[in-house]
């Protein structure tokens, strides 16, 4: 079956980096597209940013410039790495495989002020 597991996550502070990473297994990893998202007490889930199997990026526009997604086939993980954190970034964030509409458990990122 498949399985995201997200690691990477902790408390920071403001102007930090953290490196989230998220391993699959269970499915054929290099040929699925899959995006980071993030929920913040409150507030509705977001994408934050994705990578598709080719390589291509997109990412919201509140992280432009500050975070990175990027994938290691070979490894059946992807990576977000966030740097100039600032404390609306906290969130618990989660990786998404779209093809088949399946979640991590996802991965609490706390940024202090």
């Amino acid at each position: 079956q498949v399985q995201l597991v997200e690691s990477g996550g902790g408390l920071v502070q403001a102007g930090g980096s953290l490196r989230l990473s998220c391993a699959a297994s269970g499915i054929t990893f290099s040929i699925h597209g899959i995006g980071w998202h993030r929920q913040a007490p409150g507030k509705q889930r977001e994408l934050v940013a994705a990578i598709s199997s080719g390589g291509s990026t997109n990412y919201a526009d509140s992280v432009k410039g500050r975070f990175t997604i990027s994938r290691d086939n070979a490894k059946n993980t992807v990576y977000l790495q966030m740097n100039s954190l600032k404390p609306e970034d906290t969130a618990v964030y989660y990786c998404m495989l779209p093809a088949v509409d399946y979640w991590g458990q996802g991965t609490q990122v706390t940024v202090s002020s």
